[in-house]
């Protein structure tokens, strides 16, 4: 009996498709068995030396040891942490290379670039999102500027002149400002720099007024009182600063903005390796020494799972949006 030539053609191909499959899933149980088998590079997209590096290598070293593999930290910085989120973006996805992701990268960018060459909720997968904490306004301590009233009065008595830094154009610190300086009516001059550190140098130095900073890297800075905090972007007071109040509080109800960082892999990387991942990872930052380690720096262990940390990134990306919308921000 002859067969015909369609329905032959038609039943080798979903013998091929269903081989491919099978020998997709095979391969990715082994992956999950077997791995690590080399080095795991995590990309920072920003440079050395601000907290997000500081937090990376401090977990980097906690799973190379859990690893048993060397865990390589590595800084691509630049525009804004879209360089670096880029390479990881169009990675191999087999779970050797990751992400050091931020609300910046993988929220705000989503709305705020009118030309973005990664997609932030479709070409990444949250491993877990680990800690998050809330920024906090600070001005130098040899300003006059005392509190939160303050500061809006300078600001509106010289229009254009009150100058505030972050460490680059889309990442959360600079949308907060807007955020704040549009929620009050203010003329508040951005001034962006090449990551976190060259902003708190330039603020101690006297080049800008102020910052939206991150905790982390605020806090040495705050007890050692060469830094002034006027006010935290928590819709509560932070523990840490239990006399330093909120923005929604003094005036601004509903006022929030937390900053979060997480470790994402790209898109299509196996389900059995990211689920073993965020286990090694979820044990990592909930570990004494490292919770004790995010405490001090203001910070609260979050160590979501995948599903969660999927949820939280994607309600992330709708809110950031609604905010560059009424600021009108974006860039090219």
């Amino acid at each position: 009996m002859t067969r015909h030539p369609i329905l032959m053609r038609r039943r080798c191909l979903f013998l091929a498709s269903a081989t491919m499959a099978t020998g997709m899933l095979r391969a990715a149980g082994v992956l999950a068995a077997d791995f690590p088998q080399q080095p795991i590079t995590i990309i920072v997209p920003f440079p050395p030396g601000g907290s997000t590096d500081l937090l990376a290598r401090r977990i980097g070293e906690k799973l190379s040891s859990s690893l048993s593999a060397s865990v390589i930290v590595q800084n691509r910085g630049g525009a804004g942490g879209i360089i670096g989120s880029n390479y990881v973006a169009h990675a191999r996805p087999d779970g050797y290379t990751l992400l050091f992701g931020v609300t910046g990268t993988n929220a705000i960018s989503a709305s705020l670039y009118t030309s973005l060459p990664f997609d932030p909720r479709h070409d990444f997968i949250p491993i877990s999102v680990i800690v998050s904490a809330p920024l906090i306004l600070v001005v130098n301590a040899h300003e006059p500027i005392q509190n939160l009233e303050d500061y809006i009065d300078s600001s509106r008595k010289n229009q254009n002149s009150m100058t505030f830094g972050s460490p680059g154009n889309g990442t959360s610190m600079h949308l907060t400002g807007a955020m704040f300086a549009q929620a009050a009516d203010l003329r508040l001059v951005h001034v962006p720099f090449h990551g976190s550190a060259p902003a708190m140098q330039a603020l101690l130095s006297g080049q800008i007024q102020s910052l939206f900073g991150d905790i982390a890297v605020m806090a040495p800075q705050i007890r050692a009182g060469t830094l002034r905090a006027l006010a935290v972007t928590s819709q509560k007071r932070h523990p840490a600063y239990p006399d330093v109040p909120t923005i929604a509080e003094s005036g601004f109800p509903g006022f929030e903005s937390l900053s979060w960082q997480g470790i994402f892999a790209p898109a299509a990387t196996p389900a059995p390796v990211v689920d073993m991942l965020n286990q090694q990872i979820v044990a990592a930052v909930k570990a004494p020494d490292l919770s004790q380690f995010f405490a001090l720096r203001g910070m609260t262990v979050e160590g979501r799972s995948v599903t969660d940390s999927t949820a939280f990134v994607n309600t992330e990306i709708t809110k950031w949006s609604d905010v560059v919308k009424k600021t009108g921000i974006h860039i090219g």
